[in-house]
């Protein structure tokens, strides 16, 4: 099986490049390589999810899981300078570059470190939490992500997901509704869904 960015170390031989990208009308500089997911530029799903988010009314920080380079997290913390960003990844060649690209940008208001699925994360009471989920991990993992988020935020606090339809759209929206109690759509383009989970306040 070939290796996939889903790895901690990944083998690949390192080919960096450096790029800049307007997400969330700021242009961002990203420093990506090779063992990292859509290294060449900002994907569809991340630029939708982080292009569609809006902050809740609630305290707290905001997790980025699956977090890559950094696309989704930093752009959201130039966005939310008030706000403190945590991004974790399982990837430590895409957590480098995260760290890289907020020193880039000159984004202070980020906390970059490791995490399998929401495994290492000892913080609670997130007033959100964003993923791009690790499809080809398998469903077992995108689950585990899901469960973990809903632990971890705040009542009142939101999941935001990105996965398009053919990739477990459906059976997402069946597992958040199953966990949270709700799951709305707030947008669908180009066979990707942007999908919110309320952590209700009852």
């Amino acid at each position: 099986m070939s290796e996939h960015y889903y790895s901690k170390n990944p083998a690949v031989k390192s080919d960096p490049k450096e790029w800049q990208a307007t997400l969330r009308d700021k242009r961002l500089r990203f420093k990506t390589d090779a063992g990292v997911f859509s290294k060449g530029e900002v994907d569809f799903g991340s630029r939708l999810l982080a292009e569609t988010f809006t902050m809740p009314d609630v305290e707290g920080d905001v997790l980025d899981v699956g977090c890559g380079y950094g696309p989704i997290g930093l752009s959201i913390a130039a966005s939310f300078p008030d706000r403190n960003i945590q991004m974790v990844d399982v990837n430590e060649r895409a957590m480098a570059l995260a760290k890289e690209n907020a020193d880039l940008n000159s984004i202070r208001n980020v906390s970059v470190y490791p995490s399998d699925a929401l495994s290492a994360v000892e913080a609670e009471g997130f007033a959100a939490i964003l993923t791009n989920p690790p499809i080809r991990a398998g469903k077992e993992t995108v689950f585990k992500i899901y469960d973990g988020a809903f632990s971890k935020l705040a009542a009142g606090g939101e999941l935001w997901v990105v996965i398009q339809k053919k990739q477990g759209a459906p059976s997402t929206m069946a597992h958040l509704t199953e966990t949270f109690g709700n799951v709305e759509t707030v947008e669908k383009k180009k066979g990707y869904f942007i999908l919110k989970a309320q952590k209700t306040l009852t």
